[in-house]
């Protein structure tokens, strides 16, 4: 065999083999185009699924909240915030605390509250909210016999769930000041003394005015 039909056999041969390396380097890694395709691919499925995720999430945090809260801030120990529209919530008794405090009061439910005081049921039903308001008491400036509301001082909310409460007579506890909840301590001491003064009213202190 003479030396340039060895020569051009090499040749042919080396381009074989640089064919082969380049059609498997394509087969292994995609094209260019390819990478783009599969990036705008991505980012599409992500524009659609998106909203949707979110809306999962918002809704997963929601329910991890009591409904139709307020604030986010819940009272310690009980994990009681303060009902949204509360002020719109049909009266149930005012009342007039003493001196240290001085207050003016007066107890709002929502309708499963007033149902119940309406039919006479005891104990309360799961569901009912009862929130009292309380202002310090001032003398009117145009009526000097009469006392009216001054500055607010605290926003009490209690919650009935029987299951959830159970060790506390089926009754949460929400003492919020500003629309901030009081520390534990003050939490502590709500149930002891429902429990001594009202434990044979399903331990609640108001009764429905007439």
């Amino acid at each position: 065999m003479s030396v340039n039909v060895a020569r051009k056999i090499a040749e042919t041969q080396t381009e074989r083999e640089l064919v082969m390396s380049t059609t498997s380097a394509q087969s292994i890694f995609p094209s260019f185009r390819t990478i783009i395709l599969l990036a705008a691919l991505v980012v599409i499925a992500l524009l659609v699924i998106g909203p949707f995720l979110i809306a999962i999430a918002t809704a997963t945090g929601s329910a991890a909240r009591p409904t139709g809260s307020v604030v986010d801030d819940v009272s310690p120990i009980f994990g009681v915030t303060i009902p949204q529209g509360y002020r719109q919530w049909e009266m149930i008794a005012p009342a007039e605390e003493a001196a240290p405090l001085n207050e003016l009061r007066v107890v709002l439910g929502n309708e499963t509250a007033i149902t119940a005081y309406r039919n006479g049921a005891l104990p309360f039903p799961d569901g009912a909210v009862l929130v009292k308001l309380a202002w310090k008491r001032v003398q009117s400036p145009e009526f000097e016999s009469a006392s009216v509301p001054g500055s607010a001082t605290t926003v009490q909310v209690i919650v009935k769930d029987s299951q959830k409460y159970l060790s506390t007579g089926g009754w949460g506890f929400g003492r919020f000041v500003n629309g901030k909840p009081a520390d534990e301590a003050q939490h502590e001491t709500c149930f002891a003394c429902h429990e001594a003064g009202v434990k044979n009213h399903d331990f609640v202190f108001t009764r429905l005015a007439p």
